[in-house]
């Protein structure tokens, strides 16, 4: 997040942003179909995430749960953070073997600006399971994990 006054702009730093972040997952502001918390309270550089996308209606997805892990480097918001699926799903942009997501295959990933947030990932990532091309894809067993 940039701020600024009078043509002036202040880079708001890691740990404030990522502060932000922890009080809008908590407070679950957003669509409720997605959410994101701090795996571990005490990691005062507040590197490791769990993040849940619920499966969009109308697709192979609907009722399920999916649970993610987002790991915020040193670099981010300038860079994104990585994302793995532990749930095991059928995406295009998802590694079969691992559930790492492919920056290269997600385009919210390849493109990162500073100003996405965790929540823009769980999002989108929840509106690629219900576009035409993976609505209709096989999905492992659910329950599974990778």
């Amino acid at each position: 997040m940039t701020l600024g006054l009078a043509g002036s702009s202040v880079v708001v730093p890691r740990n404030f942003r990522l502060l932000e972040e922890l009080e809008r997952g908590e407070k679950g502001i957003g669509d409720g179909t997605v959410s994101y918390g701090m795996d571990d309270g005490d990691d005062i550089y507040m590197r490791s995430w769990t993040g849940i996308i619920i499966g969009p209606h109308n697709s192979v997805h609907e009722g399920r749960i999916y649970q993610l892990k987002l790991v915020c480097d040193k670099d981010y918001p300038e860079r994104p953070p990585s994302v793995c699926f532990h749930s095991r799903i059928n995406m295009s942009c998802v590694n079969h073997e691992t559930g790492v997501v492919e920056p290269k295959k997600f385009e919210l990933l390849t493109n990162w600006k500073r100003e996405f947030t965790m929540e823009d990932i769980l999002i989108r990532l929840k509106m690629e399971m219900a576009a035409p091309h993976s609505r209709k894809l096989v999905q492992p067993p659910e329950g599974t994990y990778f």
